[in-house]
């Protein structure tokens, strides 16, 4: 088990409160548990800096189905991708829009490269990253 360590901080009230009603919100246990989880996500991100960072996470897409060739193209990029992609899961929000979630492991310069050509395909709405490292 690792030692605890106990700091003091000074913060503005305003802020405090402000801080108070999100984690409350979210259901914090604790002040200390929120503020670790956010000193974790600082230094998960600090070191998604390197390009070849290990990095696990996903390629979220919005798109529309009855684009021409859009699916053609997105499988042809997920199979030139297939050393980094775990999964993908396809789900339909409506008659014309769907939602792609894809699972990626690998270097953070792959997952990249990938995403750039993705959220570039003709017919995507909207499309995000979201790694962390490993």
């Amino acid at each position: 088990m690792s030692k605890l360590s106990r700091f003091g901080v000074s913060l503005n009230k305003d802020i405090l409160d402000k801080f108070d009603r999100l984690i409350n919100d979210q259901e914090y246990p604790t002040r200390s548990k929120a503020i670790e989880d956010l000193i974790n996500y600082y230094i998960t991100n600090d070191n998604l800096t390197n390009d070849k960072t290990l990095i696990i996470g996903t390629i979220n897409l919005i798109y529309d189905h009855h684009k021409r060739e859009l699916l053609k193209k997105l499988t042809g990029v997920q199979h030139d991708f297939q050393e980094i992609i775990l999964s993908s899961q396809h789900i339909h929000v409506n008659h014309n829009v769907c939602f792609e979630m894809i699972t990626v492991k690998g270097t953070k310069k792959e997952a990249e490269r990938l995403f750039a050509l993705i959220k570039g395909t003709k017919g995507i709405h909207n499309a995000s990253l979201n790694m962390f490292s490993i």
